[in-house]
């Protein structure tokens, strides 16, 4: 699976050719899923702003729904598990896209293996994981106990697709934690090497091969 992991989404021209490419074509000319599901875990999510995701009617620049796909469906992941794989597999064999919103990384993670998704995420090297925030730091090893609200256990583990963790949102204007100073002592906690991004930020990983693509600011921690 090639990854796009973002901290808004696809929010500048660099993203989005970064996109297409890993991509092999246009967006018009792609199928996409929408999978809400970390909202559901986040005390600062709603309905009403998963509505505004998949409807793309957000105020801010950016997102995912709303790029011009082909077509665009929602993957609700905690349903999965109710309607079996007979259903819901095919839909992700037919998608060339998984759009990954933000939320709750851990209570993404927990669903993601719950419904078999992680499982198959290796069967499908072409398809494209556009992760943003939660969506993102889902694929990491770690979060950090910072970026941790759903508690069943407590633990910060994530998925381990890849081999860095990810501190999003840097600088993001209102938000007090979220400065490079704060970004760093994260690390401290955090084995291994871990990037702070900002909106204007991705990272790209196709075949192994780590790239940041930026028009914002960014750094590399731990390294």
């Amino acid at each position: 699976m090639k990854l796009l992991l973002t901290s808004g989404g696809v929010t500048n021209g660099s993203i989005r050719s970064a996109l297409t490419e890993m991509l092999g074509r246009d967006v018009a000319d792609c199928d996409a899923l929408f999978v809400p599901t970390a909202q559901w875990g986040h005390p600062a999510c709603s309905p009403q702003s998963v509505w505004r995701s998949t409807a793309g009617r957000w105020s801010s620049p950016g997102g995912l729904c709303e790029l011009g796909w082909k077509s665009v469906g929602v993957l609700e992941l905690t349903a999965l598990p109710s309607i079996g794989p007979d259903r819901w597999v095919p839909w992700v064999r037919d998608a060339d896209v998984l759009l990954v919103d933000g939320g709750e990384a851990i209570y993404l993670a927990h669903w993601l293996r719950e419904s078999g998704l992680a499982q198959l995420l290796p069967d499908h090297p072409d398809t494209v994981w556009v992760g943003v925030s939660a969506g993102s730091m889902v694929m990491t090893p770690r979060i950090g106990a910072e970026f941790v609200d759903w508690k069943p256990g407590g633990a910060d583990e994530a998925l381990g697709v890849v081999d860095f963790s990810i501190f999003p949102h840097l600088d993001y204007r209102g938000w007090a934690a979220n400065t490079l100073a704060s970004a760093r002592r994260w690390a401290l906690s955090i084995p291994g090497p871990a990037y702070a991004i900002d909106d204007q930020t991705a990272i790209a990983v196709v075949d192994g091969a780590v790239t940041v693509v930026s028009e914002g600011h960014w750094e590399a921690l731990n390294p």
